[in-house]
């Protein structure tokens, strides 16, 4: 396994590119300064043609043209070895190292930085500095593929050896190098908060010198590593600076470099005129044509995502006479493929017939034939799959089919998941269009199989190559249960076929939520749950492009499937009208319409299951749109949702293990009742927090007293169960802009992991309820029902209660008094509290519309 994991990650992490040009040829392991340490000590003209061959070696390298950096390091290692020069040996060793592990040979670059490290352990009467020098080298080589094996504890305890060796000798650029590959280790362990410490020491240290090569590369790696952690806007802040030191010293091409990473951020922000610019400054400055090409590709990418064809015609042009005339090496040949799959999409979103398919397939060619002659099975693997993908466009199956077979299997041969999983999905979807349905679900199976187990990487992959996740990961889990909920021979899919695609909507559930937060933030949490849940429906809603499917996992594990058809367009149109009038005081009677037309597509189906299963609670898996709809406001023509059942939301079964509160109640409230950071006064909140307290002992934060660090304490010291928050907030699809309000401050989703790391270092237990009141999803945002789960499970809260909506903070504080009195009530679960509240003010003459009692939603366990 850790032979899989390590072709993965080596290819992720370091050899596509994301750290590696800036960070080891240009400032480290094969750089100018290791070569000058062995030669200036030694007699050149003993050894001329041993440090030709080297000098040789490194140029292949650098020009991407590994296999013939191997074959001419070779040479020179038996050249040194015959002359006796054993550290010289070493060193190339250690070279040698690198190019193996460019090339995915695992084992072979095990054996050269083994040799590396035995020589320079038995090597005597040599200068120690010079010594201890190449020694720490060849550690950092080590522990670079002990990373790319998986073994990144190991890899942290050599990158420590080899920095303690730095420091020995006062090589402050090195200790410098190593932090940074310190950082990568320690997120792929996983510890984010410790990667980001170290990489903010880093930028301190590099502040603090004179602007040097060193520092712009340095600069630009943290720029990239925060991009693909998430941080997009200390990204862009930490490349400004670099951009500033590149442009204080004559170095263009740093400057290009630079500019190119500012334009891959601000693309990732979906700044698309700050992106296009960074990309022209790039491909004009730049003075490698390798760094010109990847800026005119993804700017020609960026002009086919954003539908602006104008300038395409004569951007492509460009980029095509300049491919034309790169010599072979892995960025080029990256730059064609990228290139094709451009002009494939801009296919694809038009109507015209240029390019035609024979051109970009004439495109694609040339990379297959100098991917091979490189010796490059990843990036031959690339462009035969993408040539296949233009055989399917033209519907040549078996050419398509072929071509993506062998694309698979040299994938397969250097474990590189991370386009193995195209190729199985590409590999279903050809089976499909041939009629093969069981060929095509065990292809889509292997292509989700493929995904889930590099799910701590989607975030981490080049930018010139990067996951669209809406296009190119999303797809695959709908595509899958479109194929398992195909009827059958009875018209119906097996029992079979409707359990797996209700896991597979979970797992669609999950890696959306890995792909908000840019890690697997919940990788911890999905450990075996226990599933007695006899009690309870699960109600799998699910949107196809022409039907909408509802799968019911009854009590004792029954299974129940029925769609409707009906197309996308007509239910998010749908549920986009309910959402709008949902908030409006005088559309009862359309509310109450569009409600229904929901309420017959999900429920009336079930009605008999439902009423013979006598389940007392409902718990939705929501998909796309409908998550932005209260559950609670179905209305079957008499009675809404709510009046006939406890409802709750989960994003999956398996992220769940429902537990009773078990602790005394005990609340630790906060909130703002006075105007602050621009929002508006929430004169209720006061009386919401003191009616609390009048039922349940509680500590309360108010107005200048709910700080982030206030808030933090609290939940340190006080060992109580739930955390109440009522103020201004809003949840997105985008983890940037999901945050709730503190006095003079914003709270962001992820600063929410410092609850999650209180609770574990000073508490047993994690929150069992997070209320979060007076907070609001973002207009218009399909997908902001995201935000939510997101701010629950980086709390870390077993339950959270959340609205969708708020406009009138005094019927929040009739419904939460009223809560917090049922919930006291130990017979009841917190859906049920939750249920009695809603209905209190259902019953209410002044609180009986929609808009005032069916915001508030209960999210993971409702026990």
């Amino acid at each position: 396994m850790a032979i899989k994991k390590s072709r993965l990650r080596k290819i992720k992490r370091f050899l596509s590119g994301l750290l590696l040009l800036t960070m080891f040829l240009g400032t480290g392991l094969l750089s100018p300064t290791f070569a000058h340490i062995t030669w200036e000590n030694s007699s050149i003209q003993s050894f001329s043609n041993a440090q030709n061959l080297y000098e040789q070696g490194r140029k292949f390298y650098e020009a991407e043209q590994f296999a013939e950096a191997v074959k001419v390091w070779q040479q020179a290692i038996s050249v040194f070895k015959s002359n006796g020069n054993e550290l010289r040996q070493a060193m190339t060793l250690g070279d040698l190292s690198l190019a193996y592990q460019q090339l995915g040979q695992w084992s072979e670059a095990e054996g050269a930085i083994a040799q590396s490290l035995n020589l320079l352990e038995t090597t005597q009467n040599i200068n120690a500095k010079e010594r201890s020098q190449i020694l720490a080298q060849a550690l950092d080589i080590k522990g670079r593929l002990q990373l790319a094996q998986n073994k990144a504890e190991d890899a942290l305890n050599t990158w420590q050896l080899s920095v303690d060796i730095y420091q020995k000798i006062g090589d402050n650029k090195a200790v410098v190098r190593n932090r940074i590959n310190q950082a990568q280790a320690l997120q792929a362990l996983g510890f984010y908060r410790q990667a980001e410490k170290t990489l903010k020491e880093t930028t301190k240290i590099l502040q603090s010198q004179p602007n040097s090569p060193l520092k712009i590369a340095g600069l630009r790696s943290l720029g990239n590593v925060v991009q693909v952690t998430g941080d997009l806007e200390a990204s862009r802040q930490i490349l400004q600076q670099g951009l500033a030191a590149a442009l204080s010293l004559p170095d263009k091409q740093a400057v290009g470099d630079i500019l190119l990473s500012l334009g891959n951020t601000a693309r990732a922000q979906q700044d698309v005129p700050a992106a296009m610019e960074f990309y022209q400054k790039a491909a004009t400055i730049a003075t490698s044509p390798t760094t010109r090409i990847q800026a005119e590709v993804n700017q020609l990418r960026l002009l086919v995502e954003t539908d602006k064809f104008d300038a395409l015609q004569a951007l492509s042009s460009q980029i095509q006479t300049q491919l034309s005339e790169l010599p072979p090496s892995r960025t080029a040949i990256s730059a064609r493929i990228n290139f094709a799959q451009s002009l494939t999409q801009f296919r694809k979103k038009t109507s015209t017939d240029t390019p035609s398919w024979l051109n970009i397939a004439q495109l694609l060619s040339p990379a297959i034939e100098q991917a091979r002659s490189l010796q490059d099975q990843r990036t031959e693997s690339y462009a035969l799959g993408v040539l296949a993908e233009v055989y399917e466009q033209t519907q040549q199956w078996s050419y398509a089919q072929n071509l993506t077979q062998q694309a698979l299997l040299m994938a397969q041969a250097i474990n590189a998941q991370d386009i193995g999983y195209r190729w199985q999905w590409q590999l279903g979807r050809l089976l499909k269009a041939k009629g093969d349905t069981e060929g095509a679900i065990a292809a889509y199976n292997e292509a989700v199989n493929s995904l889930q187990s590099i799910r701590d990487d989607l975030a981490a992959v080049n930018p010139e190559v990067k996951f669209s996740f809406r296009d190119e990961v999303e797809p695959v889990y709908r595509e899958l249960v479109e194929l398992l909920l195909q009827p059958g021979e009875n018209s119906q899919p097996n029992q079979a076929n409707i359990e797996k695609a209700s896991k597979t909507i979970e797992l669609l559930q999950i890696a959306e939520l890995d792909n908000f937060f840019r890690n697997t933030c919940l990788n911890a949490q999905i450990q075996n749950k226990k599933q007695d849940q006899t009690a309870i429906t699960v109600i799998y809603p699910f949107i196809l492009p022409d039907r909408l499917e509802v799968i019911l996992r009854l009590p004792q594990k029954r299974w129940l499937h029925y769609a409707t058809a009906v197309s996308k367009d007509e239910v998010q149109t749908t549920l986009k009208q309910l959402q709008e009038n949902l908030t409006k005081p005088h559309t009862l009677r359309k509310i109450q319409s569009l409600s229904q037309k929901v309420y017959n597509w999900l429920i009336k189906p079930a009605e008999a299951a439902l009423s013979e299963s006598q389940t007392p609670t409902l718990v939705f898996v929501l998909d796309g749109w409908l998550r932005n709809i209260p559950m609670a406001a179905l209305y079957d023509g008499k009675q809404y949702l709510i009046e006939k059942y406890s409802i709750a939301l989960t994003p999956g079964l398996q992220l769940i293990e429902p537990k009773p509160l078990q602790k005394e109640l005990k609340v630790i409230a906060a909130g703002l009742s006075e105007p602050s950071s621009g929002f508006s006064a929430l004169p209720n909140v006061k009386r919401e927090l003191e009616q609390i307290r009048a039922e349940i002992p509680s500590n309360i934060l108010l107005n200048q007293e709910f700080t982030r660090s206030a808030l933090q304490n609290r939940i340190n010291s006080l060992n109580f169960p739930v955390v109440h928050l009522a103020t201004h907030g809003q949840f997105s699809s985008k983890a940037e802009k999901t945050f709730i309000v503190a006095w003079k401050d914003r709270i962001y989703v992820k600063q929410f992991n410092q609850l999650v790391r209180t609770i574990e270092q000073n508490r047993p237990e994690a929150i069992e309820l997070l209320v979060l009141s007076a907070c609001q999803t973002a207009a218009g945002d399909e997908r902001a029902g995201l935000g939510i789960a997101g701010v629950a499970f980086q709390a870390g809260a077993r339950s959270t209660i959340a609205s969708l909506w708020n406009l009138d903070d005094e019927s929040t504080s009739v419904l939460m008094n009223e809560f917090y009195q049922e919930l006291a009530n130990k017979k009841l679960t917190k859906a049920e509290a939750l249920r009695h509240a809603q209905l209190a003010l259902l019953q209410n003459p002044k609180y009986k519309r929609p808009m005032f009692w069916a915001p508030y939603i209960l999210l993971g366990n409702w026990l």
